[in-house]
C-alpha cells in the first residue's frame, strides 16, 4: 500500500492529468480508425477493465469483487459517468482540439468539485465557497474562451 502523502497524491494527479490529455486524442484516433466513437469508448473501457482486473489480481485483493456485489447499486453510477467522460472527450477532440477539450473538462470538474465540497457530498468534509475558489474557476473559464481564439 502506498503512503498517504500529499506530494505523492499531487504527483499522481499531475500524471493523471497528462494521461487524460493523451487519452482523449488517442481514443479519438481509435474512433476514426474504427469509424465509431461509441465503439471506441467501449474498446477503451474494455482495455482499462482488463488492466484493472489484472491489477486487483496481482494485488491479492480479488475478494473485493465479491464485496462489490454488496455495495449500494447507486454507487455503480461512477462507471456510467466514466463511460460518458471517455465518449465525450474522444468525440470533442476533433471539434474543439485537445487544449480546449481539456480546459472545458477541467472547468466542469472544478465547478462540480466546488458544489460537492460545499454540500459535503458522499461523506467528504464540507468546505466553504471562497472568492479564491470562485476566482480559480473563473480563470479556468476564461482559459476555455481564450483557448478557442
Amino acid at each position: 500500500m502506498l503512503p498517504q502523502s500529499p506530494v505523492l497524491a499531487l504527483f499522481f494527479m499531475a500524471v493523471a492529468g497528462l494521461a487524460v490529455a493523451i487519452q482523449a486524442p488517442l481514443n479519438s484516433a481509435l474512433g476514426r480508425s474504427i469509424e465509431s466513437s461509441v465503439a471506441a469508448a467501449a474498446v477503451s473501457f474494455g482495455v482499462g477493465f482488463v488492466a484493472l482486473v489484472l491489477l486487483v489480481a496481482l494485488s491479492g485483493d480479488s475478494a473485493a469483487f465479491a464485496r462489490a456485489a454488496l455495495a449500494p447499486r447507486w454507487l455503480l453510477l461512477g462507471g456510467l459517468l466514466g463511460a460518458f467522460f471517455v465518449w465525450a472527450s474522444l468525440w470533442s477532440v476533433p471539434v474543439l482540439g485537445v487544449l480546449t477539450t481539456t480546459a472545458a473538462l477541467i472547468l466542469g470538474q472544478m465547478v462540480g468539485a466546488m458544489v460537492l465540497d460545499y454540500i459535503g457530498a458522499f461523506g467528504i468534509a464540507a468546505r466553504d465557497l471562497s472568492w479564491t475558489r470562485l476566482t480559480a474557476a473563473l480563470l479556468v473559464g476564461t482559459g476555455v474562451i481564450l483557448s478557442r481564439f
